[in-house]
């Protein structure tokens, strides 16, 4: 049997081992990058929480990999080890951290927002009223009902959900909200409400949002075929997909046995366009159910395309402008690969307080300071199963909506409940038949998840 020297140089144990440290590296520098730059925090508790409790491949190398981190020009450079490239991930206002590709180190590679572009005065908008600020966000419940949850939402902090990191409890924040206030609020220490953290697969959610935004504009029509500048050669089987079957997981296009680690973009510097827009057609469109980050990243990236053909460069600034600013989410960071394109299967950094406006825009049917921001009958589009469904059912997770997970009585919830949910125990669960909303924030080991609905459960028992 003849075997090439490049199928035994890949087979080789040092080959594989090289490219895991150099995704390692591109892991510590890109949470690194974010925690210092887009949350504030000391690289201290960057290690102690966004490098602890990670994939294991990933967790036996980072602690050992030096770092330099450049406050000056805003970047993070890690050494994956000898004779390897360092990766170097740099930041920029409001678009936060970006990797560049293996091997650079130049951020003026990265795209920015024009110089004119500029984000809402921060103190202003937090002294203006809840939901678009802080002011009057919370509610007193009777003392009947406020001092049991209290004691619910206290466990949340403990063992008593599970969720734990190598034996500690891993939740940095809690938030209830009834009728749209808040009704408990609590926050690990070095976490309060204006402290962001990665969404992990919340950013799914949001990206169902954006694309229900630019449908009320008119931007784009869900029904249509998804618009993939690498789909478009004639006889391209891709062309059919539509936008819709993106966001519902019903692509048909291969995603790799994991079907959502989607390291290369992630971690590894490559590209929106080079990976998820190079997927082949596997199933016919619409007839499997595939959890996928790469189908979230083409929703995305068709959207991406609508806006730039009806103005050059309008697409880096639509998330701000037309969603996030209107609705006071103004800690929260959509983030790039290194050719401008969002990742917004997952990289995104926000609050807990945002998270909670972001459900509120859906309670309230997509209005936000009387303006409606989604079409009407959104809230039921990302809502209701629509095509193939999760095969069996995820413990924990019902069926799936568009960029959302749905809840019933099958999992001993109020008929129609619907979730954003994430890596690491980050969730937002929208109950509409009692106006409720759960969030909690956290940083999960693999296997050490928190048990959402039983936390659910609870809290609900005691607004009754």
């Amino acid at each position: 049997m003849i075997v090439t020297a490049l199928a035994l140089l890949l087979a080789t144990p040092a080959a594989a081992d090289s490219q895991t440290r150099v995704q390692a590296a591109g892991y510590k520098a890109a949470f690194l990058c974010s925690g210092v730059f887009n949350a504030g925090q000391t690289p201290r508790q960057v290690a102690a929480d966004d490098l602890d409790g990670i994939y294991p491949e990933y967790q036996a190398l980072v602690g050992d990999m030096p770092y330099t981190l450049d406050r000056t020009r805003r970047t993070v450079s890690v050494t994956p080890g000898p004779a390897l490239p360092s990766r170097v991930v740099a930041w920029r206002p409001l678009l936060g951290c970006s990797q560049l590709p293996v091997g650079g180190s130049d951020p003026a590679l990265l795209p920015r927002l024009t110089p004119d572009f500029r984000a809402p005065n921060l103190a202003r908008v937090d002294a203006a009223r809840w939901p678009l600020g802080d002011a009057g966000a919370a509610m007193r419940l009777p003392r009947y009902q406020a001092a049991p949850l209290g004691r619910v939402v206290a466990e949340a902090f403990t063992p008593k959900f599970g969720g734990g990191n190598a034996g500690k409890p891993s939740t940095t924040a809690v938030i209830i909200l009834k009728n749209g206030r808040i009704v408990a609020e609590r926050y690990r220490a070095g976490y309060d409400r204006h402290t962001p953290q990665r969404t992990w697969s919340v950013a799914k959610s949001l990206t169902a949002t954006l694309v229900g935004r630019a449908v009320q504009l008119g931007r784009i029509d869900v029904d249509a075929p998804a618009a993939i500048p690498q789909w478009q050669g004639r006889g391209d089987p891709r062309r059919v997909i539509t936008t819709e079957q993106l966001l519902r997981m019903n692509s048909g296009l291969a995603a790799g046995p994991a079907g959502n680690r989607t390291d290369a973009v992630y971690v590894g510097g490559d590209t929106v366009t080079r990976t998820a827009a190079q997927m082949p057609l596997e199933r016919p469109p619409g007839t499997h159910f595939n959890y996928a980050n790469n189908d979230i990243m083409l929703a995305a990236l068709a959207l991406e395309t609508k806006l730039e053909r009806r103005a050059k460069g309008s697409a880096l600034g639509f998330p701000f402008t037309e969603l996030l600013w209107p609705l006071g989410m103004t800690r929260t960071t959509p983030e790039t690969d290194w050719q401008g394109h969002f990742v917004l299967s997952s990289q995104v950094w926000m609050t807990a307080r945002d998270l909670a406006r972001l459900a509120i825009l859906y309670e309230n049917n997509g209005k936000a300071s009387g303006k409606q921001l989604l079409p009407p009958d959104w809230r039921r589009f990302v809502s209701t199963p629509v095509g193939a469904q999760p095969t069996p059912v995820v413990p924990g997770r019902g069926g799936y909506g568009a960029g959302f997970w749905l809840f019933g009585k099958a999992d001993d919830m109020p008929e129609g409940s619907y979730a954003m949910l994430g890596n690491r125990g980050q969730f937002a669960l929208i109950i509409p038949s009692r106006r409720i909303i759960v969030i909690r924030r956290g940083f999960d080991a693999p296997g050490e998840n928190f048990d959402l609905l039983a936390f659910a459960r609870a809290a609900l028992r005691t607004m009754k």
